[in-house]
């Protein structure tokens, strides 16, 4: 997502959006195709990236990592980064915090490189990106709850190698809308893997089981629809896959604590 200084103007696009003493927060987009690894660059300060949208990779603290609307990363001063983008381009959202401020926000704790982004982070930032208008306090909670969520959340990466790349694989097929992934057992065919090695690789690399995380992406898809003002919750329901209006409400509900209903009324103001 970050590139040297001579390709930056070429592919990456950063709008600032608010800036207050101790952080910054900028929408990054990023129209880049390129398949290998961008050259090493050493950050130069505490920054959190979530994708809004598109997906790339990242390579740091000595491991790769698949960023998408379900992972965020956090890298801090020193860490050595390197970005592919084997998938096209991608929009994200980037808040930059002064060392002080980082300080009194994470502690002492080292936080993980790469965080599984659940339904209530996603909506968090969500939020933090609907209250830049008032940077001073709207926004300053949001990045507090955003903050706070990120730095405790399940990290990804620690299962094996292997799990690392099924589990890329299948969150592929889930992201692409593949018909395989309409079915565990089907999704397993397509991986040339056991239902069972399936199921448990997703546990151990992402902390969450892959209902859950098939569920994460459904309602990450339903918050935009929302965002963007849906109305006809049945016809959401519908063209999400999901049995009925009520499946959809639980299913919201359980993800991101609040009603399909209620979301539409915060995210659209």
């Amino acid at each position: 997502m970050s590139y040297p200084r001579r390709s930056v103007r070429r592919v990456r696009e950063a709008v600032e959006v608010a800036a207050r003493p101790g952080y910054t927060v900028s929408v990054v987009t990023c129209a880049d195709d390129h398949t290998g690894w961008s050259p090493p660059e050493v950050s130069t300060g505490y920054r959190m990236v979530l994708v809004r949208r598109g997906r790339f990779r990242r390579r740091a603290r000595g491991g790769v990592a698949d960023v998408d609307p379900t992972s965020a990363y956090l890298a801090e001063l020193g860490d050595e980064e390197q970005f592919a983008h084997p998938a096209g381009g991608d929009v994200c959202t980037s808040v930059t915090f002064g060392p002080d401020l980082w300080q009194r926000l994470a502690g002492d704790r080292r936080a993980r490189s790469t965080v599984y982004v659940d339904g209530a982070l996603d909506l968090a930032h969500r939020r933090a990106v609907a209250a830049a208008a008032d940077p001073d306090y709207a926004l300053a909670e949001e990045l507090l709850t955003l903050v706070g969520r990120a730095i405790t959340q399940v990290g990804t990466g620690t299962g094996r190698a292997g799990d690392r790349l099924l589990v890329a694989r299948a969150r592929e097929a889930i992201a692409a809308d593949d018909p395989a992934a309409a079915g565990l057992f089907p999704l397993a065919e397509l991986l040339a893997v056991s239902p069972y090695r399936l199921s448990r690789a997703f546990t151990r690399e992402l902390g969450v089981s892959l209902t859950r995380y098939r569920n994460r992406v459904r309602v990450g898809r339903a918050l935009d629809r929302l965002e963007m003002g849906e109305r006809r919750l049945a016809v959401l329901a519908a063209d999400l896959g999901f049995a009925d209006q009520a499946h959809l409400t639980r299913v919201v509900r359980e993800h991101a604590g609040r009603t399909p209903a209620v979301l539409r009324r915060l995210l659209t103001g």
